[in-house]
């Protein structure tokens, strides 16, 4: 185990010293949701024909917003594996002595900095816009954990498209026509109640819909998670294995 953790903790450290020294993905990164909550909810708060339960829709749509950011940050971080194939760097990792397990990990937990990073602007926002969320310790440690889980997810599943597909074209392509569907087809910007039945079936296989029900019920005030806080998170660990297993078995295909 404790090579495990220093074997992850090397892949991610790489991963975090090229955002540092680069940080102008994240900064761009951190433009749509602003634009999400400063423009598109601020106009729709005036809507009143979407039943919230009770709270405004700027605050209904805040946690949405956060797993669409960590969606749209993770699902594109298969290219970057992508470009370390074409740079001969995937080679010299899958010869190394670190196990395929702990490379996808340390990938996954590199891509958590960006997450937080997003929720980061998400809560500047919040406070910037008097959105009415939970500002206790205890609900912001709980998001961190959550959205970190939700990057991992995204991120692993980027990976398994990476590996697939092999191509920077191929991949930019599949990732255009799988992140929209994913946002749309879950809770993150209206109810699961006014959904046709369709579209519930759909999103309840969605794990993009576990996420934004556990975040609503982590960050905002009177709101309940429709299938609570603790069985969003069992599916979402579970999603998170099951891709984890799928990935570790792909990687070294990447090169072939």
């Amino acid at each position: 185990m404790r090579r495990f953790l220093t074997e992850c903790y090397a892949i991610a450290e790489v991963e975090l010293r090229k955002l540092i020294r680069d940080p102008t993905e994240l900064m761009s990164r951190a433009i749509q949701p602003v634009l999400w909550l400063a423009v598109f909810g601020q106009v729709l708060s005036h809507v009143r024909g979407l039943d919230t339960g009770g709270v405004g829709y700027l605050t209904f749509m805040t946690p949405g917003i956060l797993a669409q950011s960590v969606l749209f940050s993770a699902i594109f971080y298969g290219i970057a594996v992508i470009w370390e194939r074409d740079l001969g760097i995937v080679h010299k990792l899958l010869v190394s002595p670190a196990s395929r397990w702990s490379l996808v990990c340390g990938k996954a937990v590199a891509a958590d900095f960006r997450g937080l990073v997003q929720a980061a602007v998400i809560y500047a926002v919040a406070l910037a816009l008097q959105v009415s969320i939970r500002w206790q310790l205890s609900a912001i440690l709980g998001v961190l954990l959550v959205v970190a889980l939700g990057s991992a997810i995204f991120s692993t599943f980027s990976l398994v498209i990476a590996c697939i597909v092999k191509t920077r074209e191929r991949f930019m392509g599949i990732g255009q026509v799988l992140t929209m569907p994913l946002f749309f087809a879950s809770n993150a910007i209206y109810p699961l109640d006014i959904m046709p039945y369709w579209l519930k079936v759909i999103a309840t296989l969605n794990p993009l819909t576990y996420l934004v029900d556990a975040l609503r019920g982590l960050m905002v005030n009177g709101e309940k998670s429709v299938y609570g806080v603790g069985l969003d998170c069992a599916v979402l660990v579970l999603v998170f294995l099951a891709l984890l297993s799928v990935a570790v078995k792909l990687y070294p295909k990447l090169v072939q």
